[in-house]
């Protein structure tokens, strides 16, 4: 009995602490984090493959272990060539083995067109990964670009924002160093 209501204890202050972090995170949303949709519970993600420019596979189980900033993008989406530039500034600030932004072009994004983009943009620090047949875009409900999905330590979702946003902002910096720290797991 002893052993029991020491386990519902555990378990009862376990569930308590990821509410205050899911509140902390909660609290964050402010400036272009305002659109960010918190999950009441991590989803999974998509296991399916996508490739790099050099027809490498990848799955995003490559970076459990990692707080990702999963960003569906496409050269011709205007939005997400205007967000581009702050995504890449973040990775080269936050970027590490605690965080990566990854960033899945998909649908018809021809490489050249990509690198020219990129160059164009300046962009440095950001990969280039492909989802051509946006296999990995329909699996994860990814309607419309851009959308960024917030993925935890453990490879799931637990908030993703639909539309474009200034990545670099402090208010970003702040959710997603709280999401790093372990808030919201």
């Amino acid at each position: 009995m002893i052993r029991l209501s020491i386990l519902s204890l555990a378990l009862a202050f376990g569930l308590g602490a990821n509410a205050v972090a899911a509140q902390d995170l909660e609290s964050l949303r402010e400036g272009y984090m305002r659109g960010v949709v918190f999950h009441e519970t991590p989803i999974d993600v998509s296991g399916q493959t996508f490739t790099d420019m050099e027809n490498g596979s990848h799955t995003l189980a490559d970076f459990e272990g990692q707080v990702v900033l999963l960003n569906f993008w496409a050269t011709w989406c205007a939005p997400c060539r205007e967000e581009m530039p702050s995504l890449d500034a973040l990775q080269q600030d936050l970027g590490g083995e605690d965080f990566q932004v990854v960033t899945l072009a998909t649908g018809r994004n021809p490489p050249p067109a990509i690198l020219r983009f990129f160059d164009e943009e300046g962009i440095e620090a950001l990969p280039t990964y492909l989802d051509p047949r946006q296999d990995i875009a329909r699996e994860m409900s990814v309607f419309g670009l851009p959308i960024t999905v917030i993925i935890d330590r453990n490879g799931q979702e637990i908030g993703r924002l639909r539309g474009d946003a200034d990545w670099h902002s402090a208010e970003a910096v702040a959710l997603l160093q709280a999401v790093i720290d372990g808030a919201g797991s």
